[in-house]
């Protein structure tokens, strides 16, 4: 029994042809590619937003830390060692707590806080900042307690 003409060509088209197929790639790969460079931008804006949460943890200790020695501390390494000239019974029961892991936390781009006081943005404060992505101090990506 033969089939109809119809039929066979039907049978014979039931898959997707090679064209059909590398199309269809071709426009996942673009929509991933388009999804992946979005999604870039939203991880620099969480690790920007780390950073501005980390200088905010620094704030409370160095503001402790002056009203306790009546000075701002040398550097952010006396919220976690006490420097010499200072009273080390009183650090050790009234800073120490600031940080009690004993370490400071580098910022998303793994490097060093920068603390400095007087500051240069807060002459009559302080400034802690990150120097940002980049890491080159000084530049417009760096994240501190002034912006």
């Amino acid at each position: 029994m033969n089939r109809p003409l119809s039929a066979r060509r039907r049978a014979h088209r039931a898959g997707f042809t090679l064209m059909e197929v590398l199309l269809v790639l071709a426009i996942l790969v673009i929509l991933g590619s388009l999804a992946a460079v979005s999604f870039r931008g939203v991880i620099s804006d969480a690790d920007t937003k780390a950073a501005k949460s980390q200088v905010g943890l620094f704030k409370p200790g160095v503001e402790v830390y002056q009203l306790t020695f009546k000075q701002y501390p040398p550097s952010l390494n006396a919220l976690v060692q006490p420097p010499p000239e200072v009273d080390q019974e009183k650090w050790q029961k009234i800073i120490a707590p600031s940080f009690p892991s004993g370490t400071l936390p580098k910022d998303p781009w793994n490097n060093e806080y920068r603390f400095a006081a007087p500051g240069t943005h807060n002459p009559n404060g302080y400034d802690i900042w990150s120097m940002g992505p980049d890491g080159v101090d000084g530049t417009p990506d760096d994240v501190g307690n002034w912006n």
